[in-house]
């Protein structure tokens, strides 16, 4: 099984991240290689709940996400399955000083595998999925500052 992640730091609060991370309306605009969502079932972001969204073409196609673990203000841990893997994917937040620390990480197997499976993998594969994993954070980031940016224009505060 491979394994893979990436943390980075974000000013505000948890409740503020959290929130935009759960709002699957947006998830087009920062999650890599979802094109859109295509449906949401149960009580997302809560245990059972799941989503499931297409690639753009030459991504990943139809990928189903079902939720196995949530804790309000601290992560989710959800299973993920599309054509080419199954895997396991957790989102952990936490406070640092007045930021919040994001980890995503992902742990995964191939559904179809061969000898050199496990070769190509270390050599090619792992380093896609830490690069998708960091453009998702690095898109989030810019998503939470627009929607500050947004937030300040709204109501008249520069910020300064």
């Amino acid at each position: 099984m491979g394994s893979v992640g990436v943390t980075e730091l974000f000013p505000g609060s948890v409740q503020e991240v959290e929130t935009r991370w759960y709002d699957t309306s947006r998830w087009p605009a920062w999650v890599d290689g979802l094109d859109r969502v295509l449906s949401i079932e149960d009580d997302w972001p809560r245990v059972g709940a799941s989503v499931t969204w297409e690639s753009g073409p030459a991504g990943r196609g139809t990928v189903i996400e079902r939720v196995t673990a949530y804790e309000t203000l601290a992560g989710q841990t959800l299973e993920v399955q599309d054509k080419a893997i199954r895997g396991r994917q957790i989102v952990a937040f936490r406070t640092v000083g007045d930021s919040v620390e994001v980890k995503l990480s992902l742990q995964y197997s191939h559904r179809h595998g061969s000898i050199v499976m496990p070769m190509i993998d270390v050599l090619f594969i792992r380093r896609e999925m830490t690069r998708s994993l960091a453009r998702t954070l690095t898109r989030f980031a810019a998503e939470l500052a627009a929607r500050r940016d947004a937030r300040r224009s709204s109501t008249g505060d520069s910020g300064q």
